[in-house]
């Protein structure tokens, strides 16, 4: 079982930053892929990227790729989601998860069994 908790949301201008971070409990946090996805209002979640188990692979949605970089660190149980360059079209609630079987890397939410419960980004134009 994984409880996961997000935060560092708020608002920024288009152009800014923020880092979102996610603390899990559990002492199985190290064998987990995690993910974030985000979800815009009236749109389907969407995957934004994910990072392996022992941080040494992250893939990246294309809307994200080169300007999100996703961290850990297993010592702290918490996982990074740093966001530069922001734009309006980010705007949406943030979402870590974990999947249901370790170590298994996917873009598919349906693939995640434990979620936080989301954080608001809003970036204004």
């Amino acid at each position: 079982q994984v409880q996961l908790v997000e935060s560092g949301g708020g608002l920024v201008q288009a152009g800014g930053s923020l880092r979102l971070s996610c603390a899990a409990s559990g002492r199985t946090f190290s064998v987990y892929t995690m993910g974030w996805f985000r979800q815009a209002p009236g749109k389907e979640r969407e995957f934004v990227g994910y990072i392996s188990n022992n941080g040494g692979m992250t893939a990246y949605a294309d809307s994200t790729k080169g300007r999100f970089t996703i961290s850990r660190d297993n010592a702290k149980n918490t996982v990074y989601l740093q966001m530069n360059s922001l734009r309006p079209e980010d705007t949406a609630v943030y979402y870590c998860a974990a999947p249901s079987a370790v170590f298994l890397m996917s873009r598919r939410d349906n693939d995640y069994a434990y979620w936080g419960q989301g954080t608001q980004v809003t970036v204004s134009s």
